[in-house]
């Protein structure tokens, strides 16, 4: 299992390690492997409507927890609290998470702590930001 302060130092791994999901191991690795992949690729069609980049990239989701159901729990944040779209964008995650294949269910947790702040991009978010 990845711990809480793994995910939170996720924008300095390489991608395929950014999100693992939590899991009690009963489901085949090679599955949890897919679903991630999977899982990675819908998280980066959400967008914040005022900065193009995606939500991954961004490095707005702290935490993915997958249990043996095959039900996500998905902790994310905003880049600020005020956010305009800070009611509407968990509906987004969830969206794109129900269309990874074998998920039964999901359940997106709008989380402030840590506070979000842009160490946590990526470098691909950090290039098209021009923030270098």
């Amino acid at each position: 299992m990845t711990d809480e302060a793994e995910i939170a130092a996720a924008p300095a791994l390489p991608e395929a390690s950014r999100i693992e999901p939590t899991h009690s191991g009963s489901l085949p690795e090679a599955e949890v492997e897919r679903i991630t992949s999977e899982l990675i690729g819908a998280l980066k069609t959400v967008y914040d409507p005022e900065i193009p980049v995606d939500i991954y990239e961004l490095g707005l989701i702290y935490r993915v927890d997958l249990d043996d159901d095959r039900k996500l729990t998905i902790d994310m944040t905003l880049t600020a609290p005020g956010c305009p779209v800070a009611g509407e964008m968990p509906g987004w995650v969830e969206n794109a998470a129900r269309g990874v294949e074998g998920i039964q269910d999901v359940t997106v947790n709008m989380v402030f702590d840590p506070p979000w702040d842009a160490t946590r991009m990526s470098e691909e978010a950090q290039v098209a930001l021009n923030w270098w």
